[in-house]
């Protein structure tokens, strides 16, 4: 387990997927255990299936040879000479009965063979789609602040997708070629191991020109996936930011950006075509001239005689079956290139998914962590620094506070002042780099995460709402509420009479995001979804940010009740919002450099009475050296 601050240099995902040398492997192994005997048995399918498809061939070869010609007896290898019937009519029909049944035997293994695999393939989909977003959800913020929701979502879309087409058919298909090669070299070899020598010739030469292939074409697939992560990106935000792209009329430079995007992703994708186009009719030109060998030395051989540096006799039947063969030899041998198309393909992305699981995660249980109960609200930060990352200054320096069991303080001051990053430490989606903030006595870092969110009910800016009705957002996290307890919360957050006038009330879809809602709307469902929760710890972000002034003044009025008996930390740049706290903590540069009431903070005439004279639109009254440094910072 990693624990403790992880620079950002750690948490770029090409680092790890450099490393990883066998991605598919390391899936199957890790993922497939509760179904792998249904892979193997698709894999046992698929081999008897090739198997019983080579049978039909030198039957044929067989027959013509014994029943057509009568230039040999009917003998077959492991089939008892009683066995074959004595007439050539009996053993047409006992050819024919072979052949048929191998035919049915082939279609009935192909059949278990796709089930089987198909079956296994998409439950391994589904095991790693979910572990992987599991670990994403385990990631903290200081991942996601460096990463795009596009390029993750490719992850968990498409390149787990392709693991579909490895497992489902490359890797079947592979143990089917295999057989194939396998069963058709014994064959010709058994029956003319001169010929089989000529049909055979194009094995080495596709080996090295396969080889050739893939150390080529390994980088180019390596360069697609990454292209189609950057592509999912723009795309992504472009289409959810395409209300500010219509507003600032950037259709033209933002199909440009797109366009560049997307001619990346053409051109790495050109390069797979190009090779693929000297790859595939290269392999067809070596598989084909291997059967043209055979055909036209093996008929040299049954009109004339045994060609040069050749000897003995070669049978028609066994010409046949040479040609049936080695058309089943070399097609399997043009299929190498699409398994390692395939393989490639899948490889690269077991990188991109391989990649994401390594990933450390810093923020997590320690093993002796214990459950936050009956929880008072006492909060203590004892000296806390913090930065986001080592090498930098701390964001937060020396900040030490106490807020005791059913008090409201405030956080003010300039933009980056680290308001919100206090407030991210107490629930822990940082880790302090130097001393400790603790819940009633206990750090925060000893308890486990799950008991200490729960504890904290939080009401960011951001006020974000899932796609579904008012009610399951208000719900959301206390999936058991009554529809009364739903209410009450809604009438709380002053969003009762609103929701009322929708067309379905809470039973009313709210769009993608909440896009169907007002920004003050969707922020007032988020303070009725923390009220609903109950929490022994409110902190709320800029919670009325997006309200007017009359709504704003409602909400004041329920928090007023909301907050009584429970720890509230208020987060605002609104200081009247503010004004009756307990206590205000005036933020400066990461340190505290005020605190006290509202009218003691007015009394010292620092920076909190300086930011109230700009609210109160007092502007002549500010000091010459505030306007100046609050143009520097700006």
């Amino acid at each position: 387990m990693v624990t403790g601050t992880v620079p950002d240099s750690e948490y770029r995902l090409e680092q790890y997927r450099d490393v990883i040398e066998w991605p598919l492997l390391r899936l199957f192994t890790q993922f497939s255990h509760s179904r792998r005997g249904w892979f193997s048995v698709g894999l046992l399918a698929g081999l008897f299936e090739r198997a019983a498809s080579l049978v039909p061939p030198f039957i044929l070869g067989v027959a013509i040879d014994a029943v057509f010609t009568d230039s040999i007896p009917y003998e077959l290898p492991l089939v008892p000479a009683g066995a074959v019937p004595p007439t050539r009519v009996g053993q047409l029909w006992f050819s024919f009965g072979i052949i048929f049944g191998c035919y049915l035997l082939t279609s009935l293994l192909a059949t278990v063979r796709m089930l089987t695999v198909d079956y296994f393939t998409h439950h391994l989909m589904h095991v790693v789609r979910t572990a992987t977003y599991d670990k994403i959800q385990r990631l903290d913020v200081r991942f996601f602040d460096g990463h795009e929701k596009g390029e993750l979502m490719s992850i968990l879309n498409n390149d787990i997708s392709n693991f579909e087409q490895f497992f489902d058919d490359a890797l079947t298909r592979a143990v089917r070629i295999g057989t194939v090669l396998a069963g058709s070299t014994a064959i010709l070899l058994y029956l003319n191991w001169q010929l089989a020598v000529v049909t055979l010739g194009a094995v080495p030469l596709l080996t090295v020109f396969t080889l050739w292939f893939m150390r080529r074409v390994e980088p180019i697939y390596d360069a697609i996936r990454s292209s189609v992560g950057g592509m999912n990106t723009r795309l992504e935000n472009n289409l959810g930011g395409i209300t500010l792209i219509k507003t600032m009329t950037t259709e033209a430079y933002e199909s440009g950006r797109v366009r560049a995007v997307s001619a990346r992703y053409f051109e790495t994708n050109w390069e797979r075509i190009k090779l693929n186009t000297l790859y595939h009719p290269g392999s067809n030109l070596i598989t084909n001239l291997s059967f043209a060998a055979t055909f036209l030395i093996g008929g040299y051989w049954v009109v004339v005689g045994p060609p040069p540096l050749f000897s003995g006799s070669l049978t028609v039947g066994s010409l046949v079956t040479f040609l049936f063969m080695s058309q089943r030899f070399t097609g399997p041998l043009k299929q190498i290139a699409v398994i390692i198309e395939q393989y490639e393909n899948a490889r690269a992305s077991g990188k991109r998914v391989v990649g994401l699981m390594d990933m450390p995660v810093a923020i997590e249980d320690l093993p002796d962590a214990t459950e936050l109960t009956a929880v008072a609200g006492h909060v203590e930060y004892d000296d806390v620094c913090f930065g986001y990352e080592p090498d930098e200054e701390y964001v937060l320096n020396g900040i030490s506070f106490d807020i005791d069991p059913g008090e409201t303080v405030a956080f003010v001051g300039p933009t980056g002042a680290g308001k919100s990053t206090v407030v991210r430490l107490l629930m822990r989606m940082y880790e302090t780099d130097e001393g400790s903030v603790s819940v009633d006595g206990h750090d925060v870092r000893d308890v486990t995460l799950s008991s200490l969110r729960d504890t904290i009910g939080y009401v960011s800016q951001e006020h974000y709402l899932f796609g579904g009705t008012v009610k399951e957002n208000i719900t959301y996290g206390t999936f058991d509420a009554s529809d009364a307890d739903v209410v009450a919360a809604a009438k709380a957050a002053q969003a009762h009479q609103f929701i009322t006038e929708l067309p379905d009330g809470y039973e009313t879809a709210v769009g993608e995001e909440g896009v169907k809602l007002s920004g003050g709307q969707r922020q007032r469902i988020a303070l009725a979804r923390v009220v609903l929760s109950e929490p022994e710890i409110l902190v709320l972000d800029e919670a009325t940010s997006d309200v007017d002034t009359e709504t704003e003044m409602l909400i004041q009025r329920s928090l007023d009740e909301i907050t009584v008996d429970r720890t509230t930390v208020v987060i605002a740049h609104r200081l009247s919002t503010i004004r009756d706290a307990d206590t205000i903590f005036v933020l400066d540069d990461g340190e505290i450099a005020e605190r006290g009431s509202h009218e003691a903070l007015l009394d010292e005439d620092g920076l909190y009475a300086n930011l109230w004279k700009v609210q109160a639109g007092e502007i002549s009254d500010l000091p010459e050296e505030f306007v100046e440094r609050v143009s520097r910072n700006k």
